[in-house]
């Protein structure tokens, strides 16, 4: 690896100081004179009909100044943003109230009347496939590759993979088994919850501060929702307090944005917390069966997956990536993979870290094990002999570059967590492995050389992981300055260039490459305007040590600052490095989890007594906020093993707070050991995507502990403590 001198340092996070005084700005923190209040009338069904819609009432109320209903909703934004004839899934908007104050608009959401006809609940997406299930929608077709179907159903998108013969594949195995598995729905647990402003300007330009993590992405959302060019939109992007996928889509801009137009004036909406757990776009659950045969010799011949995610009551066009995940750890000469996307009456779905991929892991991974018990072998061993290396192919066709894989598991069989015996009654050691090929899209950055030789950098990336503080250290290093002399701006959509979503694990990776094409551009710009200045040509001179000087005469040289000076006085004007970053490299990351638990077989209680995450990251270019990315991701992947999920009765949510959604605390946790291995990409500085691969193995590691423990194989999500000691029961039992 290249030495570097601030690349591969832990230097302080530049946002952290003001998060914990409290003055860094969130949306709710804003106030703009004659701001309204905007609130949601949400169904109390989850599947109805509306008869009759009266909001007259309400908007005779005194304090209320705008009432929108489906009416006022363009054609273009659809039927996700509010109900029209009828609601698919509790908590679906059927109204929205801006009001003098919060209280006055609840109050008249309490005045707007409503019909309802309660129509036959879909809330399972098994039995949603099946042809005498009830339609959400009588105009969907399902999708597939090779066309669109010719009847309706709730089959939104049907994707199939196939390679070499299956069936001939079981025919070679030793072993074969076949298995269901099952996961929840869960909430992404950020702390701050959906918000954002609205303003309309005399022109009818809007003005929109919100918590996303694309400004751009969100921009051409509404711009295509509302049928408004996006000349006339600006999207500020405030300090997001956590996102991990779910602000990505449009829960209050679109009806933040109509109340405001209406009312004339700026429109504030923030979602309490239940209702964020209502209306959110959680992860979706699934139903994954998987059959796999494996040689004596643990080779594995054949692998068939039937994959069944629910989406909720609107189906997103893309096919989850789990589709492709699940089984592209390993080498599969022959594989059959069908994927399905159903909708259900509940909240529509979105992406949550490395979304699709947990749930496809948790079942393959699960399997896995269940195979190298099957044969005999260590599960280590198995996975050893079957892993992918550099030039063989995912299931999706990608011809792998160099990956870290073998290095990742060598690491784990090396690692004194899986090394140590392990001993105890009820304690067991699970091992899970899982893969992440990263999001890709487009960022671009400016960077401006200050008067005074310090640098400005321009991005219109969203900070959600202190991506800020990576930025500045590329700098730092490629211009030969210290992290104090750069500053970067996070930009609203009017100022800054381009950048797609933060998300996919891209952010570093690309918009890292495009702010190291600004330094490389404001470098050579310095060399040109350096070799004028020393009346020689650019090829005589280099740069170096803060300044441009000749070539074997470092004495001949003219300084950084006397450069930047010039510059604001010249002809040629002021410095300004660009670079911009399209469609990388592919740079898959695999990582492997060892975790010890024990279990308590009077109460069920699974207790994490130890947890080891090893991940190829290709470089750590700040090791110690890479180490708390795959620490959080572990723990939002205990969560959803052992405790988090939506219940459900008639399709209604009954536990939407935090007192009955059960997410893992800090006490709930030990330290959580982090093994980063660095097989460089061929990515600028070799990154890899961070901060989604390391929840992609913690389901099933922690389900594959239990069974070591236990004996039990617990084929279904949540794995709580009820959930346990039924199995230890049954088990008894015979």
């Amino acid at each position: 690896m290249t030495e570097y001198s601030f690349l591969g340092k832990s230097l302080p996070r530049l946002d952290a100081a003001g998060k914990l005084t409290g003055k860094a700005q969130y949306v709710a923190d804003l106030n703009i004179p004659g701001m309204l209040h905007g609130v949601i009338l949400r169904s109390p069904y989850a599947h109805a009909r509306i008869r009759r819609l009266d909001v007259s009432k309400a908007c005779a109320l005194p304090g209320v100044v705008a009432v929108i209903t489906a009416a006022d909703i363009p054609a273009s934004a659809g039927r996700a943003i509010m109900a029209e004839d009828k609601v698919l899934y509790g908590s679906h908007p059927v109204a929205a109230v801006a009001a003098v104050t919060r209280e006055i608009a609840e109050a008249a959401l309490g005045c707007i009347e409503v019909e309802y006809e309660p129509l036959p609940v879909v809330s399972d997406g098994v039995e949603a496939m099946k042809p005498d299930a009830p339609l959400l929608h009588p105009n969907l077709y399902t999708e597939s590759m090779t066309g669109k179907a010719s009847t309706p159903s709730n089959i939104a998108n049907f994707t199939e993979f196939r390679r070499g013969d299956v069936e001939a594949g079981f025919a070679q195995a030793a072993v074969v088994r076949e298995d269901t598995y099952r996961t929840q729905m869960i909430h992404h647990g950020y702390l701050e919850p959906q918000a954002c402003v609205a303003q309309v300007d005399s022109g009818g330009k809007v003005t929109i501060w919100a918590s996303v993590q694309g400004a751009f992405t969100f921009r051409e959302q509404l711009g295509a929702s509302l049928g408004l060019p996006l000349s006339r939109i600006r999207v500020v992007p405030m300090e997001v307090g956590g996102g991990f996928g779910g602000k990505n889509g449009m829960l209050l801009g679109p009806l933040c944005v109509l109340l405001a137009q209406k009312a004339g004036r700026p429109v504030r909406m923030v979602m309490t917390r239940e209702e964020d757990l209502r209306m959110a776009r959680p992860a979706p659950p699934t139903t994954i069966t998987v059959k796999l045969g494996a040689t004596r010799e643990g080779l594995l011949t054949a692998a068939e997956v039937t994959m069944v995610y629910e989406a909720g009551a609107f189906a997103s066009p893309l096919p989850p990536s789990g589709f492709v995940t699940g089984l592209s750890p390993y080498c599969l000469p022959n594989v059959k993979v069908n994927g399905y996307v159903v909708v259900v009456n509940k909240p529509p779905v979105g992406a949550l870290r490395a979304p699709g991929a947990p749930q496809a892991a948790f079942a393959v991974e699960c399997q896995m094990d269940q195979m190298a018990e099957a044969l005999g072998m260590d599960p280590l061993q198995f996975r050893f002999k079957n892993i992918v290396t550099q030039g063989d192919r995912a299931l999706n066709d990608l011809t792998y570059a160099r990956i870290g894989f073998q290095e990742v598991l060598e690491k784990v069989a090396q690692h004194p967590n899986w090394v140590r015996p392990l001993e105890g009654k009820y304690r067991g050691r699970g091992l899970a492995c899982g893969m992440w090929f990263g999001g890709v899209g487009s960022s671009a950055a400016t960077l401006n050389i200050n008067a005074d030789g310090t640098f400005a950098l321009l991005v219109g990336s969203v900070d959600l992981t202190g991506t800020r503080t990576i930025f500045v250290q590329i700098v730092a290093e490629e211009l030969g300055v210290s992290p104090d002399e750069v500053s970067v701006v996070m930009g609203d959509t009017d100022t800054a260039p381009y950048a797609d979503i933060a998300a996919g694990s891209r952010t570093t990776r690309q918009m890292g490459a495009a702010v190291q094409q600004a330094c490389h551009d404001a470098k050579a710009e310095l060399i040109r305007r350096g070799a004028a200045s020393l009346g020689v040509a650019e090829g005589e001179v280099e740069y170096r040590d803060r300044r441009v000087q000749m070539k074997g005469h470092p004495e001949k040289f003219v300084s950084l600052r006397d450069l930047a000076r010039a510059s604001i006085s010249t002809a040629a004007g002021p410095i300004v490095g660009r670079g911009a970053s399209t469609r990388p490299s592919p740079a898959p990351s695999l990582a492997a989890h060892v975790v010890d638990v024990e279990v308590d077989p009077e109460t069920g209680k699974v207790t994490v007594l130890s947890y080891t995450a090893v991940q190829d990251v290709g470089f750590a270019i700040n090791p110690t906020m890479v180490e708390g990315q795959i620490q959080g991701a572990v723990a939002m992947g205990a969560g959803w093993a052992l405790s988090e999920d939506y219940i459900f009765e008639d399709g209604i949510l009954q536990n939407a707070s935090l007192m009955d959604y059960h997410q893992p605390t800090a006490a709930d946790l030990p330290m959580i050991d982090t093994a980063i291995v660095e097989v460089p990409s061929d990515n600028p500085y070799g990154v890899r995507g961070v901060g989604e691969p390391p929840i992609v193995p913690s389901l099933a590691a922690i389900a594959n502990a239990i069974h070591k423990a236990t004996g039990v194989r617990m084929s279904k999500l949540p794995m709580t403590s009820e959930a346990v000691w039924r199995a230890i029961r049954a088990q008894a039992k015979g």
